[in-house]
């Protein structure tokens, strides 16, 4: 296994300076491809605005390489949506898409409904809350997609300094990925998050060792958990959707299971840097991921989909429950409004 994993990542890891816009546009006219790049987004109006400017600028207006730009609103109470139109976004409620289905809560929810509102034949997916943002972020995970016919799902890796720009965590050699001087700028293949980078606590904690053990394939991903990646829509409708933090996971697994290791792929963009989450907050995420994972290993003999954390109170440790995100979406050719949409 180890053989093979390693015979995947010479031939699936790649930099996002691989491919030149150059070429990612004249492979996209040649096949007549359509770009489609989806933010999800709750309460982001610090940042929402900044990334679909620079995509709208960089990637839409400087080049023809992004055909549609929309950041789907999952319940801001915040000015998000206003942010996100101004700067060029189309914004999209998600509890305007497909009414009929009452919405859950969570993130895979967005990232599902978020089908039936696009149309590009590759779909981009990048998380919200994301600082310093580069261009690279689209450009290299759809750069394979429209290159190699072959590749069907495609996450970023990267440096993801758990203390942000210029900590002991996100230190590296000048001009390297992961240095404070170098936002963005890609490295050499597999060089992010491997050599210096931080996995981010839930992937380190939970998702990684659950990959080795039980999924071995994926051991390769460097940022498994990663909110930036990009599909061929024929593979993203044929999937189960987990509605919360469990998605990642959920889409990984599923897809090695669909279309097999050799039609993945990984692309190094350089840093990430972004909003980090109190400790309950990632207890929350790891016992969603686990129970996505746990779903996938068996759909019988389930435990209790509870999680019990404690805070501090007047009279000493009080216990919280939370639920454990449980639902998932069926693959959303499926439902009927999208079949007749497509076809349509």
């Amino acid at each position: 296994m180890l053989e093979e994993v390693e015979h995947w990542l010479t031939r699936r890891s790649w930099s996002a300076a691989d491919r030149t816009l150059d070429r990612l546009l004249a492979a996209k006219a040649a096949r007549g491809t359509t770009v489609s790049v989806v933010l999800p987004a709750l309460n982001e109006e610090e940042t929402v605005g900044e990334i679909v400017s620079v995509i709208r600028r960089e990637l839409m207006e400087r080049v023809a390489l992004v055909d549609e730009l929309v950041v789907i609103d999952s319940g801001s109470t915040d000015r998000t949506s206003e942010v996100a139109g101004a700067a060029g976004a189309r914004v999209v409620h998600r509890d305007g898409i497909l009414p009929r289905l009452p919405a859950l809560p969570g993130k895979g929810e967005v990232l599902w409904r978020s089908l039936l509102v696009t149309s590009g034949d590759i779909v981009c997916f990048v998380d919200a809350d994301l600082k310093r943002f580069s261009p690279d972020f689209v450009s290299g995970i759809v750069g394979p997609l429209l290159t190699d016919q072959d590749v069907h799902f495609v996450k970023a890796m990267y440096d993801r300094p758990l203390g942000g720009p210029g900590s002991p965590a996100s230190s590296g050699s000048p001009g390297s990925p992961g240095s404070p001087g170098s936002p963005g700028s890609p490295g050499s293949p597999g060089s992010a998050g491997v050599a210096n980078g931080q996995g981010g606590r839930v992937t380190e904690l939970m998702a990684r060792p659950l990959l080795n053990l039980h999924w071995p394939q994926l051991a390769g991903f460097v940022q498994p958990l990663g909110g930036e990646y990009a599909a061929r829509r024929s593979l993203l409708e044929r999937l189960p959707f987990p509605v919360g933090y469990g998605v990642e996971l959920g889409l990984l697994v599923d897809t090695l299971h669909t279309v097999g290791l050799d039609a993945m792929a990984q692309v190094d963009v350089g840093v990430r840097v972004h909003r980090h989450q109190d400790d309950r907050a990632l207890g929350r995420m790891a016992a969603a991921i686990y129970r996505t994972a746990q779903l996938r290993l068996s759909r019988g003999h389930l435990i209790r989909p509870v999680l019990t954390q404690f805070e501090r109170g007047e009279d000493g440790f009080v216990p919280r429950t939370h639920s454990v995100d449980t639902e998932e979406r069926p693959p959303v050719r499926e439902i009927a409004e999208y079949t007749a949409g497509r076809a349509a």
